[in-house]
């Protein structure tokens, strides 16, 4: 057909055409739902179900009783990240109630750091290890020490997925699942926006958790025509004090009012940025509108209770998974199994947080002591 001569039932078969291919679903309510309808309901729904309050113990009911006597050292990749030290406080915790000894050796941040850490930690000759935070490919030839002298080894954001691993050698990685965290994040960001945003990505690449994650972020994103990734800021967690405002300060200058929503792969990155929006006269509930896709450690919850330049965590039930370590301890100890368990995602906002600082599921201090008590 002459492209003068289309007709408007022509003209319309193709915008009907156009609205089907981004999501293929019916839906068009919001401003900008005819970009994505059927992935923004898809994100609605999603966010509507990780808001939810409920979170009642799915955990493991039943295991083997203490086993006596074990030392653990947790090396942390840093303790100025807040999500690292969350769990150390918990493990701290649990080994009191089980009657172990903890000590926690501090990587600072850097390779060389995190490697001597570790290299006290296998001379120690502790019962257990945890790598805290950080690849153990880093530290490879420590990881082949611990090996030999027989120290379990378990991680925590250590690698991509939860449970054992074979290479590195883990009894088992404690995390929510990644892809579970990146997608709420994303569907967090197409839901408030009715699916027209522009997003900046915060990250960190040197840490392959981060860096996967917000590869499924930005692929979350994507899905959505409406939803523009500005930037991605890959700026390394050790310097997010120093970098992230004269950062953010450039990104203000660059994309003015098309900077809508952030996602960052850690809470402290809104932190650091909370200076420099404050300066540039932004409001503190946005835009730019903040969600952190994982930590949720007790300044973010009082961002987002405050409404100061955060709206939203995905937080890890820090406290829950340094007893979780110390659970699967001493399932490895007593020769049995990994319990298998995986927190799931939850969403925390200023609606729903109760004034809370922190996210754990409801009973899970109680379930670990009966199973320990045998």
């Amino acid at each position: 057909m002459h492209p003068h001569r289309i007709t408007l039932l022509a003209a319309a078969a193709l915008l009907t055409a156009a609205v089907a291919g981004c999501g293929g679903g019916a839906d068009t309510t919001g401003p900008s739902a005819a970009g994505c309808p059927a992935v923004l309901q898809a994100a609605r729904e999603d966010v509507a179900k990780a808001e939810s309050t409920d979170s009642a113990w799915t955990g493991p009911t039943t295991g083997p009783a203490a086993v006596p006597g074990k030392s653990i050292v947790y090396v942390a990749q840093t303790m100025t990240n807040p999500g690292v030290a969350g769990v150390a406080q918990g493990l701290q915790r649990a080994a009191r109630t089980i009657g172990w000894e903890v000590r926690v050796i501090d990587g600072e941040g850097s390779p060389a750091g995190i490697q001597a850490a570790l290299s006290q930690a296998v001379t120690l000759k502790p019962s257990g290890i945890v790598i805290g935070g950080f690849d153990p490919r880093l530290t490879s030839q420590q990881v082949a020490r611990a090996r030999a002298a027989g120290i379990p080894l378990i991680g925590w954001h250590a690698v991509d997925a939860p449970g054992p691993s074979t290479n590195p050698p883990l009894f088992t990685n404690i995390t929510t699942k990644v892809q579970d965290v990146a997608r709420i994040s994303a569907d967090w960001v197409i839901a408030r926006s009715d699916g027209g945003a522009g997003v900046v990505l915060f990250t960190d690449d040197s840490i392959p958790f981060a860096r996967t994650k917000a590869d499924l972020i930005e692929r979350r994103l994507a899905d959505c025509p409406g939803v523009e990734l500005l930037a991605y800021a890959n700026i390394p967690i050790p310097d997010a004090s120093r970098r992230t405002p004269q950062e953010v300060s450039s990104l203000l200058s660059r994309f003015g009012e098309k900077w809508t929503h952030s996602v960052a792969i850690n809470d402290l990155y809104f932190a650091d940025a909370a200076p420099a929006l404050r300066a540039a006269g932004k409001p503190g509930g946005g835009p730019p509108a903040n969600i952190g896709a994982g930590d949720g450690d007790p300044s973010a919850f009082q961002r987002i209770n405050s409404r100061q330049y955060q709206a939203a965590t995905v937080p890890e039930p820090l406290a829950q998974q340094g007893w979780q370590i110390v659970d699967e301890f001493n399932r490895a100890f007593a020769g049995r199994p990994t319990s298998g368990y995986v927190a799931p995602v939850h969403v925390v906002t200023a609606d729903n947080s109760g004034g809370a600082t922190s996210w754990d599921p409801q009973g899970y201090q109680e379930a670990y002591e009966r199973i320990w008590r045998g």
